[in-house]
């Protein structure tokens, strides 16, 4: 079964009538199978409030349909979200008789430049996409889901007559039945007792699939969002980030040591302090170090994303590639 994830940025409960309810806390997950296909909707449902609830949607999306009612400040940084996640095959949706010329400027050298301008037909975007999921083809599955099996976890709790359960989606790799995983960034190892997709038992799964893990040797309370299970060594953790940043243009002076930006990465959205800062020549290209209270947990190579929560409007500050 090929499973594709799509973020919605719509008014809330826009995805209704796309899948069936599933999920919900800060995000909200709804889902739809239909023969070998399956697709899982997410909703930003605390955004604007919570930035984190933007992030974690786009985060988890392997394409984005963004619903416009009003050009305003929510859009302008949606729009800014999906560049700094790098999140280039999407789907525009026009309301209230705005058109793409309206946006063409701010969207102008920026992901959405790309996305698809399709009519406000819910039910012909779930045929569209499910005809997407069908024609995944093997080679594609199978160039995405080599190697050792990455799965951020978005949501745990325990079932009863089953026990720990965790929820999230195989960023790459693979995992199977059985697999011994390391829990990061703890210390600890969990069994898989068995796998889950949409409701259908599983030996197996791959890189985009949304899964659900029965675990053994391993308590609820030992959990939490963000922590990541892998059979990969290469994936690393560590308290202190260094690597070169990309500001947003919008982004109006350099950034300060001591300043509060918030690390996104996967399911983890962490608190972490600027202790360096050495800008040679354009200061929206400046090498960075940062420290977290708790550890981040990413491959090599991994691009971030940097929030300043206390900043007021502007609340995206960029990317940092992490050296």
């Amino acid at each position: 079964m090929s499973n594709l994830t799509i973020a919605v940025l719509a008014p809330n409960g826009y995805a209704n009538d796309l899948g069936k309810k599933g999920t919900t806390s800060d995000i909200t997950f709804y889902n739809l199978k239909k023969g070998d296909a399956s697709l899982t909707f997410i909703e930003p449902t605390r955004y604007p409030e919570k930035l984190s609830s933007l992030f974690y949607t786009i985060s988890l999306a392997d394409r984005i349909v963004l619903v416009v009612e009003e050009i305003n400040a929510t859009f302008g940084e949606t729009v800014l979200m999906l560049q700094c996640a790098g999140r280039a095959n999407g789907y525009i949706i026009f309301k209230n008789y705005l058109t793409i010329e309206q946006i063409a400027p701010l969207i102008k050298g920026t992901v959405l430049e790309h996305y698809e301008v399709l009519e406000d037909d819910k039910l012909g975007l779930r045929e569209k996409l499910l005809d997407i999921a069908v024609k995944m083809t093997a080679h594609q599955k199978a160039k995405d889901s080599g190697g050792n099996g990455v799965v951020p976890i978005d949501h745990h709790f325990n079932v009863k007559g089953v026990g720990v359960v965790v929820l999230g989606s195989v960023a790459q790799g693979t995992i199977k039945k059985h697999d011994i995983l390391k829990v990061l960034p703890t210390q600890k190892t969990a069994q898989v007792r068995s796998i889950q997709k949409h409701d259908d038992d599983a030996d197996i799964a791959v890189a985009g699939d949304r899964i659900g893990l029965a675990l053994k040797n391993i308590e609820a309370e030992e959990l939490d969002r963000g922590y990541v299970l892998t059979n990969d060594p290469s994936i690393k953790t560590a308290f202190t980030i260094a690597g070169k940043a990309q500001l947003v243009k919008y982004w109006a002076a350099p950034l300060k040591e001591g300043m509060v930006l918030y690390v996104g990465h996967w399911m983890q959205f962490l608190p972490s302090r600027l202790e360096k800062v050495s800008a040679e020549g354009d200061w929206r290209m400046p090498t960075l170090t940062l420290t977290m209270e708790k550890e981040l947990v990413f491959p090599t190579g991994a691009k971030v994303v940097l929030n300043y929560l206390e900043g007021g409007k502007l609340r995206i500050v960029g990317t940092l590639t992490i050296s």
